[in-house]
């Protein structure tokens, strides 16, 4: 039995070799949320998957979200979330929880997992070193000659400015980085943590963009898995209706970053345990490629 078992062990470390050499010194960018960010086995399991990669040469940058997290506390103070298309109406008290859980406790707790399983991560925001710069996003029919906005402190990005994660690369750190930008008067916003990372992942030059879900990826019209597309197929797949609701936002996403120049996006199952070492260092993966 152990034999066996011996020789199962060979040949995943087999299966991966290729792949290992292929991204070793090259840039992934990891969107982190879901599931994946409140169970506890599966905050583990990331964790050392984060620490693998960063072991055999590979650097992880993380971007996370915290929307469930941010709606607890709100509600724990007595303050109502509201959304509109899908996004949080931030007002100046809800921007300063969003701070707080983003920027302080979801972003420590990463950073200090990662710390625990044996590599050294730094948890950052956006407004640190003027990383994000951000401007009041502004949907159709808002006030925009004001300045108005019915979403509040809600952002969209102007620039990112990279170098805060080539220094921490550099240094052999893990960025964890909170979505908030900063605006040019000093102002803060709630940025998509999506869109955070596809624009990052486009700037640093990255190999993949990986986003975690609580989907096992994009599926066909019978409800299987799709993987291996391109952007002719992406759209037949919107026109048709196979794609559609909370999994757009994230497909188009995907596509963006590699019109921008990332290598390839991932859409993956976040719910199952060690999800990005799968999708990454074995041939059948767990989630969508979209590729040139």
């Amino acid at each position: 039995m152990k034999n066996k078992q011996a020789k199962t062990t060979a040949s995943v470390l087999i299966e991966a070799l290729p792949y290992i050499q292929r991204y070793s010194g090259k840039t992934i960018v990891i969107k982190y949320g879901g599931n994946a960010m409140t169970d506890e086995a599966l905050k583990r399991s990331f964790a050392r998957d984060i620490v693998l990669l960063k072991h055999v040469g590979i650097n992880p940058v993380i971007v996370h979200g915290g929307g469930p997290q941010i709606g607890q506390l709100l509600k724990k103070l007595g303050k109502e979330s509201r959304f509109v298309r899908g996004m949080r109406v931030t007002d100046s008290e809800t921007m300063d929880v969003v701070q707080m859980v983003l920027g302080g406790l979801v972003n420590k707790d990463i950073a200090s997992l990662i710390n625990q399983h044996g590599v050294k991560a730094v948890g950052l925001t956006g407004i640190d070193g003027g990383m994000i710069r951000a401007r009041q996003l502004m949907l159709e029919g808002d006030d925009e000659s004001g300045g108005e906005s019915a979403l509040g402190h809600v952002g969209e990005i102007v620039a990112i400015d990279p170098s805060i994660v080539g220094t921490l690369d550099a240094g052999d750190f893990v960025p964890v980085i909170a979505p908030i930008g900063v605006g040019q008067g000093g102002e803060v916003f709630n940025i998509n943590a999506d869109i955070v990372a596809g624009k990052l992942a486009a700037v640093l030059g990255a190999e993949k963009l990986i986003l975690l879900t609580d989907t096992v990826g994009v599926l066909d019209s019978e409800g299987a898995l799709l993987t291996g597309l391109m952007k002719d197929d992406v759209e037949r797949l919107i026109d048709d209706g196979t794609i559609q609701g909370g999994m757009l936002p994230k497909i188009q996403c995907a596509i963006d970053a590699i019109q921008s120049g990332v290598v390839t996006s991932h859409i993956i199952d976040g719910r199952v345990q060690h999800a990005v070492l799968l999708e990454l260092l074995t041939d059948e993966g767990v989630g969508t490629l979209l590729r040139r």
